[in-house]
């Protein structure tokens, strides 16, 4: 399935500066029916943004309207638990493109990539100013250049670079999942066939 091309993306940011943050958090385990990407963004956090009678909780930082913005800004260890995919679904669904953390879960990571959202690590240092900055102006914009990989805090011009897979990189530019990319090259591989023996 493919998704919007990622280049360069400025933007303001929602703060979450919680640790350890698990994959049953961002997605619970009873929403993980569906098969398709669809709808898992209004169950981002459920239990986190939703009391048990269904009213948001207006002190969650998704549910408070002074944030915004296509950059969801985690604490360290952001991703761990479970393997589930539908994470990533859900974190694409709500509208983010973009994950800065300091440290990510590798599965969730890949997972990622695989639909679309840029995780970004930074360290923990720079991870704190971000926070800062947010929480002294909740318009404060970040952005993220995936061309050349560095990630700029708008407000102050403090910039720090982050590594990326080069195929993953690849596909972030050209809106590909792993379907799309051997699509893409299918003349290619055609090619290659024909100038096999047998």
């Amino acid at each position: 399935m493919a998704y919007d091309k990622f280049n360069i993306l400025q933007t303001s940011a929602y703060p979450l500066p919680i640790e350890n943050v698990d994959t049953d958090q961002i997605i619970p385990a009873r929403f993980l029916k569906a098969t398709e990407r669809k709808g898992f963004g209004d169950n981002l956090f459920r239990d986190w943004r939703y009391n048990a009678d269904d009213t948001p909780k207006m002190d969650f930082p998704l549910n408070d309207s002074k944030y915004s913005g296509k950059i969801l800004v985690g604490g360290r260890n952001f991703g761990s638990g479970s393997s589930r995919e539908h994470a990533a679904w859900a974190v694409y669904d709500f509208g983010f493109r973009c994950v800065i953390s300091s440290f990510f879960a590798d599965i969730f990571k890949n997972n990622c990539l695989n639909v679309g959202v840029l995780p970004v690590q930074v360290s923990e240092e720079f991870l704190q100013e971000i926070f800062e900055a947010i929480y002294d102006n909740p318009k404060t914009e970040i952005k993220v250049d995936l061309p050349n990989q560095t990630v700029t805090l708008m407000s102050t011009g403090k910039s720090e670079s982050f590594e990326i897979n080069s195929y993953k990189k690849e596909n972030m530019l050209n809106g590909f999942d792993d379907i799309d990319y051997l699509q893409n090259i299918k003349g290619e591989i055609q090619e290659f066939v024909k100038s096999r023996p047998f």
